[in-house]
């Protein structure tokens, strides 16, 4: 056997569509006195209604982890620390430093949910209050850009992305003396840029690594140019009738991207400021006041978009929200959560779904199985169910891909064709047809020497000099 047969790493995937992002690598060491090396990137909860048979167990033993690390505060990539902390694991998280002071809030709100959930479903917990503590006592913040050791063979770099406060590509350096380097770089949800902070290029050198990237696949079907701006105007269109616009939005990052948008409507002109704009949602609330002068430490947040807030705003809080959801006037409601089924959306979109004068306008992904793919798909005049009430749809169900965190296709082979030593690319995170689709535009646009599709049957084996071969699992 060859000295590069005997160093290598096993990348699989434990998700195989968009939600429950989780990446296991292991590591083999020449040395067959040291034992193996086992660590995953992201530990997510699953959000695709097919997938949730996924969540309360792992395929992998948490107690073997020797660390994990986390490329940003999404519930479908930290939803399940708490789970992993329940079931023995017990070693460091690493993660950035705006991540980490992030992540109480998400946990502990998954949390909530997921005991309501349980509640009303007749079914066991997931995890308890003890495991989120647990969880967050083990998390550490790094630093952007500074390589930090996590283990004696195992050194990684934060680097900025664009996809949310905090987010981060994540380089993995595995070396061994005397063998070339294992180079990893895990994207995670990946964008170029942000309106609220600055997104630093890639270093040149880890540009010109030999290098295997992990890359996300959200929307490897579509192009930039296929995305066409409608949120202004379908907006305008149902404030200028009169309406209630509901706007589903994700507690972090879209709930203050859209304030933003709203605030630049009011200062072209084009949004009165007499138009009351009405923002529910305890968590997105709290991270709303993180971004703002007072509360941004440690975010990075430019001094600029600290104020992002739109005129006639009003936090909404149980003492108003009857009040607001009885309204007939125009207005404009922002709520959680992102794709309907979970928090105050239930509430606004059962009592507004009925209402011709209504515009539910979701802002992003919305999974399979959830309220607002439901929605979406179902015929005007149809019955829908929300949160226990059937009513009839009359409102008007709009979406955009508009305010999207992820890249699009032609953005990704952009991003993957500056590295000019590129040994294999691995793609994840997207639906099955969409990986796919995309695997063969990154074989003609980018030509890397290997393209894989992780997946939960099989695992890449990846060496210093790109892929080695691949392994069926025992993973279902």
């Amino acid at each position: 056997m060859g000295n590069k047969e005997r160093f290598y790493v096993d990348v699989m995937a434990m998700n195989p569509g968009v939600t429950g992002s989780c990446n296991l690598v292991v590591v083999r060491l020449p040395d067959n006195n040291c034992p193996r090396i086992r660590f995953i990137v992201d530990c997510g909860l699953f959000q695709e209604k097919e997938n949730d048979k996924y969540n309360g167990e792992f395929s992998f033993n948490p107690q073997k982890l020797d660390f994990c690390l986390i490329t940003h505060n999404h519930v479908d990539h930290i939803g399940r620390l708490p789970l992993l902390f329940r079931k023995g694991y017990n070693n460091p998280i690493y993660t950035t430093e705006a991540t980490k002071n992030l992540l109480p809030l998400s946990l502990w709100d998954c949390h909530k949910v997921l005991k309501d959930v349980s509640k009303r479903k007749s079914a066991r917990q997931m995890y308890k209050s003890e495991d989120v503590s647990g969880a967050l006592s083990l998390v550490k913040g790094c630093k952007f850009g500074v390589e930090t050791q996590v283990h004696e063979n195992v050194f990684v770099t934060f680097l900025t992305n664009g996809h949310l406060i905090g987010a981060a590509l994540i380089y993995v350096r595995i070396t061994y003396p005397g063998f070339d380097d294992i180079n990893l770089l895990f994207t995670g949800d990946y964008k170029g840029d942000n309106v609220f902070i600055d997104v630093d290029p890639i270093p040149d050198r880890i540009r010109h690594l030999p290098i295997t990237i992990i890359q996300e696949s959200t929307y490897g079907d579509m192009d930039t140019e296929e995305i066409s701006p409608c949120f202004k105007e379908n907006i305008m269109k149902c404030i200028q009738s009169g309406g209630t616009v509901i706007a589903p939005v994700f507690s972090l990052g879209r709930s203050q991207e859209i304030l933003y948008e709203l605030k630049k409507m009011q200062e072209a002109g084009v949004l009165d400021t007499d138009v009351p704009i009405y923002f529910d949602g305890k968590l997105a609330i709290r991270y709303t006041n993180l971004f703002t002068a007072n509360g941004s430490r440690g975010l990075g947040i430019k001094e600029e978009m600290k104020d992002f807030f739109p005129k006639n705003l009003t936090f909404v809080d149980k003492t108003i929200r009857a009040s607001v959801l009885s309204s007939s006037s125009c207005k404009i409601v922002l709520t959680t959560s992102g794709m309907g089924s979970y928090g105050p959306a239930q509430a606004y979109i059962s009592q507004y779904i009925r209402r011709r004068d209504a515009l539910i306008h979701f802002t992003g992904y919305t999974a399979e199985g959830t309220l607002g793919a439901r929605l979406k798909n179902a015929p005007d005049g149809s019955n829908v169910e929300v949160g226990g009430i059937v009513a009839k749809k009359r409102a008007n169900v709009e979406y955009t891909a508009e305010f999207s965190a992820h890249a699009k296709a032609d953005e990704i082979i952009a991003f993957l064709q500056q590295f000019t030593n590129l040994k294999l690319v691995l793609i994840n995170h997207g639906e099955q047809e969409v990986k796919e689709l995309f695997a063969d535009r990154i074989v003609d646009e980018v030509d890397p020497k290997d393209v894989g599709i992780l997946g939960r049957n099989y695992f890449h084996r990846v060496n210093p000099y790109g892929l080695a071969k691949t392994l069926s699992t025992k993973f279902k």
